[in-house]
C-alpha cells in the first residue's frame, strides 16, 4: 500500500465524509429521540393510514424493543441510502476520476506499480466505508444509553451493523469494479449508481407484498435481513458469508482489470 497516496486520499476526500456522517448522526439522534410512547402512537397512525408507502421502506411493524425501533426507521432507507451513496461517489472519484482528468498518468508515473496504486484505492474505500459505519454504531450506542439507558441491546446493534457493513462493502465493491473497468466517467457513474439503485427500487416494491413480494430475491438487499440478525438466526451467517464473498469477488475483479486495462493515457 502507498500511505502518501491514502493520506492524500483522506484529506481529498474529508469533506464527503463529514457530510455523510453529519446527515446520519442527525437521523440517528431524531429516531432514538423518537421512542417514547408519544412518539410511537404517531408513528402507529402514520403506518396505518399509508401502509403501502411505509411497507416499502420496511417500516412496517415499530416493534417493542429499542432495537427493533431502530431497525424499522434507520435500516430499511437511511442506511441503505446514504453509505450507497458514499460508496458510489468515492470509488468513481479513487479510479475513474484520476483517468477521466488525465491526473492518473501522474500516479503511473511514479515508481508504484499499477497493482500497488489500486489495491491503495481499494483499501481506502473499504477502510472509509468502515470507518463511517463505525463512528455510526458508536453514536447510536452513546446516544440510546444517555436517553434509555440500558435498554439498547448493543450485542443486537454491533451484529446488525457488522451485516450492514458487508452489505455496503459488496456494494462498494460492485463500484469500484466499475470505476475500474467502464470506458469513462458517465458509464461508470450510470452502472455504478444506476444498478445498486434500481435493485433498492425493486427491493421497496417487494415489500409492498402482493404479486411483488418475490421480486426481493432478485436483489443484493434480500441477503440483509435485520430481522434475522437482530434474533441471531443461524440462516443468517451463509446471508452474510455471501455478501463477504460477493464484495471479495468485486474487489479481486476491479484490480485485475485495472491491472491489465489499456488506459490510452
Amino acid at each position: 500500500m502507498n500511505f502518501t497516496l491514502f493520506k492524500h486520499e483522506l484529506f481529498a476526500s474529508l469533506k464527503l465524509f463529514i457530510i455523510i456522517l453529519a446527515v446520519l448522526m442527525l437521523y440517528i439522534v431524531s429516531v432514538i429521540y423518537m421512542y417514547n410512547p408519544e412518539m410511537t402512537d404517531t408513528l402507529k397512525k402514520l403506518t396505518e393510514t399509508m401502509p403501502e408507502m411505509m411497507a416499502a421502506f420496511g417500516m412496517t411493524s415499530i416493534g417493542d424493543t429499542l432495537i427493533e425501533f431502530l431497525s424499522t426507521y434507520l435500516y430499511g432507507f437511511l442506511f441503505m441510502i446514504l453509505p450507497m451513496v458514499f460508496s458510489i461517489m468515492l470509488a468513481n472519484k479513487l479510479i475513474m476520476g484520476y483517468i477521466d482528468n488525465g491526473s492518473m498518468a501522474y500516479l503511473i508515473a511514479t515508481p508504484n506499480t499499477r497493482f500497488k496504486i489500486v489495491l491503495t484505492q481499494a483499501l481506502f474505500l473499504i477502510i472509509s466505508l468502515f470507518t463511517l459505519l463505525a463512528v455510526t454504531t458508536l453514536v447510536m450506542i452513546v446516544f440510546a444509553e444517555v436517553l434509555f439507558p440500558n435498554e439498547l441491546d448493543i450485542t443486537a446493534l454491533l451484529l446488525l451493523n457488522f451485516g450492514l457493513f458487508l452489505l455496503h462493502f459488496a456494494i462498494s465493491g460492485f463500484c469500484f469494479l466499475m470505476s475500474c473497468s467502464t470506458k469513462d466517467l458517465r458509464t461508470s457513474y450510470a452502472y455504478s449508481a444506476g444498478i445498486p439503485i434500481a435493485f433498492y427500487l425493486i427491493e421497496a416494491l417487494s415489500n409492498m407484498g402482493g404479486s411483488l413480494d418475490k421480486l426481493q430475491y432478485i436483489t443484493i438487499y434480500s441477503l440483509f435481513d435485520s430481522v434475522q440478525l437482530i434474533q441471531q438466526n443461524s440462516s443468517c451467517w451463509w446471508m452474510l458469508g455471501t455478501l463477504f464473498l460477493i464484495g471479495l469477488l468485486c474487489y479481486s475483479l476491479a484490480i485485475r482489470f485495472f491491472v491489465k486495462r489499456d488506459l490510452h493515457l
